[in-house]
């Protein structure tokens, strides 16, 4: 083909219009709009939405892009922070690790220490910041005299808020696990495997219950540390004996 009709072809192709990339200013309003209405709700959600109602399609990073216009967004933490070698104990009250364990409506919050393996549960109808200062409190007088050097979590809402106020009064260092790495709360995990294994099971239970649930879990904590031998113990005894 003719070099010249070839050049022709290029010039006519850079004439075609080419779509705005500009949102209009009412695709704007109607973006910060859902958002409000819809709790601050995610980008997917508000793209939905935008369809749904207003037959617009945005893609979620744009929808982003809109959002930074009139909002100051959270930004994503660092997927990998510096916090430190993973708690090692060597004596008791050194490492004290917290969690919770979901049995539907009913919530168990759950401690031990690392090192005695000493460990306390309690029971919830939610579970929020409260509840986890409810939870601290009380089993740091019941179980670990009041005060240690490290308390870990996990990266919950529960061990958020006020509970990561209160948990510095309770500790020389406050600690949160890396997310994904299961190891570092390694003992904590193994302990809440055992109670649903010896205790609660993997039923889904309605807060009506949670009287006669706190028995059951009364009854496996003497077990727990007055009868039950475990393996990490050479001979093997319970954590308190008799």
């Amino acid at each position: 083909m003719d070099s010249k009709v070839l050049s022709t072809k290029a010039q006519n192709a850079c004439r075609v219009p080419r779509p705005s990339r500009q949102v209009d200013a009412l695709v704007k309003r109607w973006v910060w709009t859902i958002r409000e209405r819809e709790e601050q709700c995610c980008g997917q959600k508000i793209a939905y939405f935008l369809e749904r109602e207003h037959g617009v399609k945005l893609s979620v990073p744009k929808i982003y892009e809109i959002l930074s216009e009139k909002y100051l967004l959270r930004s994503r933490k660092p997927r990998y922070v510096q916090r430190g070698p993973i708690p090692q104990a060597q004596a008791p009250r050194q490492v004290v690790q917290f969690d919770t364990v979901h049995f539907g409506w009913v919530f168990a919050f759950t401690a031990i220490d690392i090192y005695s393996r000493e460990a306390d549960v309690m029971l919830r109808s939610s579970v929020t910041s409260d509840d986890g200062v409810v939870f601290l409190r009380s089993c740091m007088k019941r179980r670990f005299d009041v005060h240690v050097e490290l308390l870990q979590n996990d990266g919950g809402p529960e061990f958020k808020g006020e509970f990561a106020l209160r948990a510095r009064l309770f500790c020389d260092r406050h600690r949160v696990a890396r997310p994904n790495k299961k190891n570092e709360q390694a003992h904590i995990e193994s302990f809440n495997r055992t109670l649903r294994k010896e205790c609660l099971g993997w039923s889904k239970y309605k807060p009506s219950q949670m009287n006669a649930l706190q028995e059951q879990v009364e009854t496996f904590r003497h077990r727990y540390h007055y009868h039950r031998p475990h393996l990490a113990f050479q001979p093997m005894t319970p954590p308190l004996e008799n």
